[in-house]
Formats: C-alpha cells, structure tokens, sequence
C-alpha cells in the first residue's frame, strides 16, 4: 500500500470522525441528564480517545514521512494544518472537556465546543480533500 493511499485513509477516518462529532456528539451532551452526563462524559472520552489517537498519531507521522520524501505546498500546507488541529485539540479541546463536570450544566460548554469544533472538521476536510485531489490526480484516466 503507497503512502498517498494510507494518508488518504487516514484523512478520511478523521473527517468522518470529526463530523460525527460535530453535528451528532457534541450537540447531543446536553440530552444527559446532569447527574448522568458526568458519568457518561467520562467513558465516551475514554473511548473516542482509543479511536482518533491513533488517527491523530498516524496522520502526524504520515504526512511527516511525506514531507522528507517530497517538499513541496500539499506536504508543507499538510504538516501546518495538522500541527494547527494537534494545538487546537490539546490546548482548546481537552480543557473543555475537562470542564466538564458531573451535577453542572453543561449548555455553556457545550455551545462552546461546537461553535469552536467548526475549525478542526473545516482542517480535517481540507486535510482529506487535498489527499483525494492528490490521490485521483495519481490516476491517468
């Protein structure tokens, strides 16, 4: 398998992950009952983390394979946007799931985590639609 191929796959793993997020997930937190979103809030980051970690971590070294074999705008353009979503998730992200309390209300944080998830599913898409453009334009049909 190429390396544009598992880039491909792996772009598209977030991005779908990343919409789910944003339209199902996070807009659903506030349908917990507040005694239960605690306890819930706490086994769902648990179990997302088993799934876009590696994700995260397989995107990270994929694109940096690709950027010491070729240096040019897609693998430049590349590494900043996923460093960009590694920064917005661990300095934006996690403190407010953190914030997430059991007993709290949760409108506030959950207002603020979709409003502000806008930008990594806008990152993710670009991330798989560069792969994709870069992948079929592989292809001579």
């Amino acid at each position: 398998m190429d390396l544009q191929l598992i880039r491909l796959l792996v772009d598209f793993g977030l991005m779908v992950l990343i919409w789910i997020v944003q339209l199902v997930i996070y807009p659903g937190l506030c349908y917990y009952k507040i005694e239960d979103l605690g306890k819930w809030h706490k086994i769902y980051t648990q179990r997302i983390g088993v799934i876009v970690g590696p994700l995260m971590i397989a995107q990270l070294v994929v694109t940096i394979m690709q950027l010491m074999q070729v240096q040019n705008l897609y693998t430049w353009g590349s590494i900043i946007i996923v460093l960009i979503t590694w920064i917005l998730t661990f300095l934006i992200f996690v403190p407010l799931h953190n914030s997430i309390k059991p007993d709290e209300s949760c409108e506030e944080i959950t207002t603020s985590l979709v409003k502000k998830n806008w930008w990594r599913t806008f990152f993710w898409s670009i991330l798989f639609l560069g792969s994709l453009i870069l992948k079929i334009s592989d292809y001579n049909f």
